[in-house]
């Protein structure tokens, strides 16, 4: 690995995104004397992840501080206050790792130089190491620091490249905010199931079991979601009546391809 105790890995914001990274490197087995976590308030939950593995942590960066890489997990509106902060001890060969939403490479290039930067966008299934990260990495990247990046992130989950910074706006629309469409799927069917006359606990627990059950069918199988659904689907049958319903002219994919739509816009409107 590139980083060490002497010049370690600074997590900067351990909320959602960057704590479920670091729960996820932990149980992989990365060192946790390499690293550093700077972030001011700390959740219950995450101290006590830092505790249990005895990773340091700072309210803010020291000035000694020599990282090889730096991820940057904080909100984009946090941008301008955090960054300047990090000019000290960001060095022309320190790789500047970010996971914001919205936020160009121009940026950390404005703070620090032309260092290397990797644009990330995972997601938060990287806490159980299903997760998929799209990554752009600038021309300063190198060989070494692109198989570093490469190796950590694979430990969360898939990792894909992209050859376009433009990109990971649409990365953000599809997987980057994908896990709360899913999650909002299964709130729906256990509400469709309670509006049909099943008590709420049990519709509750359908739902849930189903959305998993499906999405480790489509991870183990391999097989197009159009052909598991099409397998599933018997003509004149009930599968057949609900997707109707669901794949009409006016059902999902015009609902979802605007929900991705918006939240590409969003994306973009923040590097603004």
């Amino acid at each position: 690995m590139i980083f060490s105790k002497e010049r370690p890995f600074l997590l900067v914001g351990a909320g959602k995104m960057g704590g479920a990274m670091l729960s996820g490197w932990m149980a992989e087995g990365i060192d946790p004397a390499a690293i550093v976590v700077s972030d001011p308030r700390l959740s219950e939950e995450m101290d006590a992840l830092l505790k249990r593995y005895g990773i340091r942590h700072v309210t803010s960066v020291p000035g000694d501080l020599r990282p090889a890489i730096v991820l940057v997990a904080v909100k984009p509106q946090m941008m301008d206050a955090v960054l300047p902060g990090l000019k000290p001890v960001v060095a022309p060969d320190t790789l500047v790792m970010s996971v914001a939403a919205g936020t160009p490479v121009a940026k950390f290039h404005d703070y620090f130089g032309e260092v290397p930067v990797c644009r990330c966008m995972p997601n938060t299934p990287a806490m159980v190491k299903r997760g998929i990260t799209a990554v752009f990495p600038t021309r300063q990247v190198t060989a070494e620091q692109r198989q570093e990046v490469g190796s950590l992130l694979s430990s969360v989950g898939k990792v894909v490249w992209l050859d376009s910074e433009d990109q990971i706006d649409l990365v953000t629309g599809v997987s980057g905010s994908g896990p709360a469409y899913v999650f909002y799927m299964a709130e729906a069917l256990s509400e469709a199931g309670r509006a049909a006359g099943l008590p709420e606990e049990l519709a509750h627990e359908l739902a849930v079991a189903t959305v998993c059950g499906a999405g480790e069918l489509m991870h183990q199988s391999g097989e197009h979601p159009a052909t598991l659904r099409q397998n599933v689907t018997s003509p004149n049958g009930t599968t057949a009546a609900a997707l109707d319903v669901l794949m009409h002219a006016e059902g999902l994919q015009p609902v979802m391809t605007e929900a991705v739509a918006a939240a590409v816009k969003r994306a973009r409107e923040l590097a603004e």
